[in-house]
């Protein structure tokens, strides 16, 4: 019997993206698993987890914003921007007050840009830029655009803030933010270098470390009751999108990636791009997109079958 749907793993530390996806390979003993946004080896955390046909549901999901705990290292700099990394800076005489970083924590809330960092997984020219960064290479990026909808101090702060201390902050951002980056900024803003020493995914999207499973606890509920009961159905994680309710004809057209035409359908969604189909039992049969013009129509472009 196939398994169909997602998973919230919280990432151990010290794990890679891929590597806990090869342990639930294990665990399910299928082969269809993949996951979404990548998480650093040192950071812990949601990683969502696709588990059969859901893998090609990826795409489709609401995982634009991203919320996490870190941590702020004042007075060091590293070549991977956190403190795996080879120092680059040091200043022991680092003494940093808190009404600074207060203000420094509002000049990087909002709309900015932003450059990755060598020491990630950003391919150019079909090459990962860590692997260059690794063979000590280093190339001009491109700025990314992104949002930090919030920045936050997590505790309450200090007098003064010493060499290789600083404060937990809580980040609410846009997919593709570098919190490794954020942290060297804020550093260097502040005179004294910076970097990321843990960091804690507490969500993406709507899927919330609470209800997260660590492998452990996976592969331990995968003994003794299945899995079933853990995974969130595709049509669950996919509530964003508007639904359309199929009928026995037109799970038959969508069955076989046939358009439907938006006036059968009668429904009045031709401003969202895509649309779940459910079937009456309440199953996600398919993805459909809406393509305009004179003579409108609903196309099947993910079909669950």
């Amino acid at each position: 019997m196939s398994v169909d749907g997602f998973l919230i793993i919280n990432k151990p530390m010290g794990y890679t993206s891929h590597q806990v996806v090869v342990e639930i390979r294990k665990i399910l003993h299928e082969r269809r698993v993949g996951h979404t946004g990548t998480l650093d080896p040192m950071a812990t955390g949601v990683l969502v987890i696709a588990v059969g046909s859901s893998t090609r549901l990826i795409s489709f999901l609401n995982e634009e914003k991203k919320l996490y705990r870190a941590k702020l290292v004042l007075g060091l700099t590293t070549d991977t921007q956190d403190l795996t990394g080879r120092v680059l800076s040091a200043k022991p005489e680092t003494a940093v007050d808190p009404g600074i970083i207060r203000a420094a924590l509002s000049r990087f809330s909002g709309e900015q840009e932003q450059i990755p960092p060598m020491y990630s997984a950003i391919k150019v020219q079909g090459q990962p830029l860590y692997k260059l960064a690794r063979a000590g290479k280093e190339i001009p990026r491109e700025k990314r655009k992104i949002t930090i909808f919030r920045l936050e101090l997590e505790d309450d702060l200090l007098p003064v803030y010493g060499f290789k201390e600083g404060p937990h902050l809580v980040i609410e951002c846009s997919r593709g933010t570098y919190i490794r980056t954020l942290c060297h900024e804020i550093g260097k803003y502040l005179s004294c270098g910076g970097c990321m020493g843990e960091l804690i995914r507490l969500a993406s999207g709507p899927f919330f470390l609470q209800k997260a499973l660590t492998l452990d606890q996976l592969q331990q509920t995968v003994k003794s009751r299945g899995v079933t009961e853990l995974l969130i159905p595709p049509g669950v994680a996919l509530e964003h999108l508007p639904m359309i309710l199929l009928d026995q004809d037109q799970e038959k057209k969508v069955s076989h990636g046939q358009r439907l035409n938006v006036n059968i359908l009668g429904a009045p969604l031709p401003e969202h791009k895509f649309i779940r189909g459910m079937t009456v039992d309440g199953r996600l049969l398919a993805i459909l997109k809406y393509v305009g013009g004179s003579n409108p129509y609903w196309q099947p472009v993910r079909v669950l079958n």
